[in-house]
């Protein structure tokens, strides 16, 4: 009972670890970005679009309505009088290229500004080509079938409907008003017309687009609810991307591991430099050098302890190094002065006192 236990706890942790309920990190939202997997809607950028093309009509309308007459007179009454020849057809198409784009190019720019700021405001400034590349699945039918019965499939369908509804619903309630004064159209003048159509267009269109920005800002708020649903990690996920970004611990305390045993075997092979090795004598082995030449004040080049100072001592006998037991000094050598070191100051008498014995049994002076 206690393994059957036991097992179904491990499959219950695994199930965990695998279920995508954590926050994506920043690499995962950095990863993702690059891609242009970002939340963004359409329809914010459709609508604001339409609202200030109507808003740009409301102000600029008289202007390219009285342009568009002005195109239309020159063209019947100038233009048909020409004669038509190599140089007349290229000053024709040139004067009448120069009116439509005095006409047309303030609207294209203004909706260009539009459009640029409403991406802008929804994802910054990003440019990939991810999304550009080719790829088969999008050619499967089985995944082209996933993706017509998904859920975001049905709530794009209830979206649209809801976007043709409303939108539908505010123009026939508009025209609805606006119809007695259909009626009257007889006994107004081309102009009064034009005039009228003009404002009833304007006032149906800056009402819809209104409501379609209200349904874009809810749309865009649904996508960046489905983006993050869709960046979330798992437990094991997340574990993954610390091992890619920090590294393998294994790997990394096994390069620890080969650094610690290069640093030893250098120690070693400088044991037999040493003029003499300072012991416990059992648990700590400190070898000291000094070159009055280069050095102001003696030097350790290798210490250990228990094991590590039982082959100091060995490497030391085997080259003629003469060993000399200090209790004290020992500790204190090993605990206050690494390898490559210099004795400090308050150690330096008792290490000297030695080196001096030391080199009056070899002879030195």
């Amino acid at each position: 009972m206690r393994v059957k236990g036991q097992f179904l706890l491990q499959v219950d942790l695994q199930f965990f670890a695998g279920e995508k309920t954590e926050k994506a990190t920043p690499q995962k939202r950095k990863e993702a970005r690059k891609k242009g997997q970002v939340a963004k809607s359409m329809e914010v950028s459709s609508s604001l679009l339409l609202l200030s093309f109507f808003l740009f009509l409301l102000y600029y309308g008289k202007s390219f309505g009285t342009s568009i007459l002005v195109l239309f007179r020159e063209i019947f009454s100038t233009y048909l009088l020409v004669d038509l020849t190599e140089a007349s057809t290229h000053k024709l198409f040139m004067d009448l290229t120069v009116i439509t784009m005095k006409m047309v190019l303030p609207i294209l720019l203004f909706l260009f500004v539009v459009g640029f700021l409403a991406n802008y405001v929804q994802v910054g400034f990003l440019f990939t080509t991810e999304n550009l590349k080719f790829n088969l699945n999008k050619l499967n039918p089985i995944e082209g079938a996933k993706r017509i019965l998904s859920i975001r499939s049905i709530i794009d369908l209830i979206k649209n409907v809801l976007k043709i509804t409303l939108i539908g619903w505010i123009s026939y309630f508009l025209l609805k008003k606006e119809f007695a004064a259909f009626l009257h159209f007889s006994q107004l003048s081309i102009t009064q017309i034009l005039d009228e159509l003009f404002s009833v267009l304007i006032k149906v269109g800056v009402s819809t687009s209104a409501m379609y920005v209200v349904i874009g800002a809810a749309d865009f708020v649904y996508q960046k609810y489905d983006n993050e649903k869709k960046m979330k990690m798992s437990l094991q996920e997340i574990k993954d991307e610390h091992k890619k970004s920090e590294g393998d611990p294994l790997i990394k305390g096994k390069i620890k591991e080969m650094q610690r045993e290069m640093s030893l075997n250098r120690m070693m092979a400088d044991v037999p430099k040493a003029d003499v090795v300072i012991t416990n004598p059992t648990h700590y082995a400190i070898a000291v050098t000094y070159d009055a030449d280069s050095a102001k004040a003696p030097v350790v080049i290798a210490k250990g302890v228990d094991f590590r100072a039982q082959k100091i001592k060995e490497i030391a006998k085997e080259n003629g190094v003469i060993l000399t037991e200090n209790k004290p000094l020992a500790r204190a050598l090993y605990a206050n002065v690494e390898i490559g070191q210099e004795i400090p100051e308050e150690l330096f008498k008792a290490v000297a006192e030695i080196l001096a014995y030391v080199y009056r049994l070899k002879g030195k002076y």
